[in-house]
């Protein structure tokens, strides 16, 4: 295949992933690395590093309106970045040690974890009083709602915290933002609202992924031809998925988005199965 074709066709699964992604809070690198590990055959380091780099994209395009719009918490979400970027660093130290096919395996089950979440997505918890560590760093806010501004208070920040690094830990290993493990930490157990929890989670996967972003480029895991046309691609579809996110109607989007990413789950296995050769 010809460099502009492959550049084009690299743009265009690019660009459909940052649209989900922004809409889901589930990071458009969920779709982007095993969409080129397996349609176009990029190794799986490689395809790692640019998913880093269209993890800071999609942040970049779908953080600024959402903080814009008074949806995004950036108290919350820098303090819960403590922990996210310290398990980023951890996995990206871990890459290469693990093997290709055991890599592809977690990947799989990510993915399949991913596609659970997509099809059940967390309900609007019951508000809890927040804990007195939540006071004392001011971790509540508002956002905007129908007849007006809706205040919340967070809840349970420690446990919220530990699942953080966790989340951390895969981003780094795996290349992926890791939105839907945030989003479960900040809406579940934190009882954080959801449309807070997913902006926010927007905002936190780009400063995740630049945590390790540095190591992956460092090893020269990251690409320039192949990070170019998956940055912009992302970006232009973080942005149009995040003016959508108000009016949206997501359900048929998150039923899709789970079939297609169960789908790159079997051939992920089946990649780890075959020992990562193509």
């Amino acid at each position: 295949m010809q460099a502009p074709a492959f550049c084009g066709i690299v743009f265009a699964v690019s660009a459909v992933a940052g649209f989900i992604g922004a809409l889901t809070g589930l990071g458009g690198g969920v779709v982007v690395t095993p969409a080129l590990t397996l349609l176009l055959g990029v190794d799986l380091h490689y395809a790692m590093g640019a998913s880093l780099v269209s993890v800071i994209a999609t942040s970049s395009g779908a953080a600024a309106a959402y903080v814009k719009e008074g949806f995004s918490n950036i108290r919350i979400g820098m303090f819960l970045e403590i922990a996210t970027t310290l398990g980023a660093v951890a996995g990206a130290h871990l890459t290469t040690a693990v093997p290709v096919s055991a890599l592809a395996t977690i990947f799989g089950v990510v993915l399949l974890y991913s596609a659970w979440q997509s099809l059940h997505p967390p309900r609007e918890p019951e508000r809890s009083q927040p804990d007195r560590l939540a006071v004392r760093l001011r971790l509540g806010g508002s956002y905007p709602g129908g007849e007006g501004e809706i205040r919340y208070a967070a809840s349970h920040v420690k446990a919220g915290f530990s699942l953080m690094f966790g989340a951390g830990l895969i981003s780094g290993l795996l290349g992926l933002g890791s939105g839907a493990m945030k989003v479960i930490a900040m809406d579940q157990v934190m009882r954080i609202p959801f449309k807070v929890s997913t902006t926010t989670s927007n905002f936190m996967i780009g400063v995740t992924a630049a945590a390790s972003a540095g190591i992956y480029l460092s090893r020269g895991y990251i690409e320039p031809a192949l990070a170019m046309p998956v940055m912009l691609g992302v970006l232009a579809g973080s942005l149009a998925g995040a003016r959508q996110l108000l009016g949206a109607r997501i359900r048929a989007l998150r039923l899709l988005f789970a079939i297609v990413i169960g789908v790159l789950a079997l051939e992920m296995f089946y990649y780890a199965i075959a020992g990562g050769a193509r």
